[in-house]
């Protein structure tokens, strides 16, 4: 598969307008406080971005970033504005003719922003042991509609955990689906470069991202995809796509379920663009100022990483109260209501 991704985005599509089921994101969707640095990336690289959401958490503010199948590197450009000139931005793809994109305008780039802070490598994302960065070197990584592609989810990873620092956080958007996906979608050379042939079944990603040690993967956000091109959606069946928004804390000591300790926080609003609230996944929604429970592994991804100055901690580990109330399984998605609009797929 590795050389059909290559051909699909390398050659056959020239900018987003080219890909058989549009675009994933959704720019009336962007926050306000993204829009403006936008306009400060190369309208080469924004024309030529295939991604399915955005990739930009909070407080990145001198963190050290690998951005996965960063292609033409609008992630990576936006991303270095967020970090500031005591960042460093990684962008790591496999495609010449993107790379060369990104590359052609850093120059641009540095004389926009003020600063250079952006590296940009050729590899593959399932070796990520060959890039010269050190084990637990890396503060937070990102992906934008890439991990359906590789042909090797496990060992992405695998790689992911081993480079990023304790307390450090794999960031991504991406494609899934409510079920596996049957061989014949699967080796689809379209569907594969659509984002919907590697699309993982979500309950198998969930499996994967626990066994390479990411024990308590957090949806973020996700919204149903709407297959426009009739030829493709027959091919498809009854089969859903979702575009789906993930956290993945590399934290030691969380736990498989969401146990309850008495545990609260109270968030400070001191986060950029965050005055009011804080969101830390699709069910911890944290006004500022107001006492919220949490569960252990939702006090831990708070007050072990990057995120700790932002909050006041109340509680500890001394006395458990079972399970903690509201947590369960099933699909964690929104389902489409008959008649409602949805987004497009990549």
């Amino acid at each position: 598969m590795y050389d059909v991704v290559k051909d699909y985005y390398g050659k056959q599509l020239q900018s987003s307008a080219d890909l058989k089921t549009s675009a994933c994101c959704d720019p009336s969707a962007m926050p306000e406080w993204l829009k403006p640095l936008l306009t400060r990336i190369h309208p080469e690289v924004l024309a030529r971005y295939y991604g399915c959401g955005l990739v930009a958490p909070a407080a990145l503010e001198g963190c050290t970033i690998l951005d996965l199948g960063c292609g033409t590197g609008r992630d990576v450009y936006a991303l270095a504005q967020m970090t500031g000139a005591s960042g460093r931005i990684i962008g790591l793809d496999m495609t010449e003719e993107q790379l060369a994109v990104a590359q052609q305008h850093q120059a641009w780039h540095a004389h926009q922003l003020g600063f250079d802070n952006v590296q940009f490598v050729q590899g593959y994302m399932e070796h990520l042991e060959q890039l010269d960065l050190a084990p637990g070197s890396v503060d937070v990584i990102v992906s934008n509609c890439v991990l359906n592609l590789s042909p090797d989810k496990a060992a992405v990873l695998n790689g992911i955990f081993r480079l990023l620092k304790p307390g450090g956080e794999f960031y991504f958007s991406d494609v899934y689906a409510d079920r596996r996906v049957p061989d014949a979608v699967k080796h689809d050379p379209e569907l594969y470069g659509e984002c919907l042939g590697g699309a993982l079944y979500w309950n198998d990603f969930q499996h994967m991202a626990r066994r390479a040690g990411f024990t308590d993967p957090r949806l973020v956000e996700d919204r149903p995809l709407t297959i426009t091109d009739p030829a493709i959606a027959a091919r498809l069946g009854p089969i859903r796509f979702y575009s789906a928004t993930y956290r993945l804390f590399k934290l030691q000591d969380l736990e498989p379920d969401c146990e309850d300790y008495g545990q609260a926080v109270i968030y400070k609003g001191s986060l950029l663009h965050a005055p009011d609230r804080f969101v830390l996944d699709k069910h911890h929604d944290i006004e500022t100022g107001r006492v919220f429970p949490v569960c252990g592994n939702t006090w831990r991804m708070l007050h072990d990483t990057r995120f700790a100055a932002h909050f006041e901690f109340i509680g500890d580990f001394s006395k458990h109260f079972g399970i903690f109330e509201g947590c369960g399984g099933g699909l964690p998605f929104d389902t489409p209501v008959a008649g409602s609009a949805s987004a497009a797929c990549c």
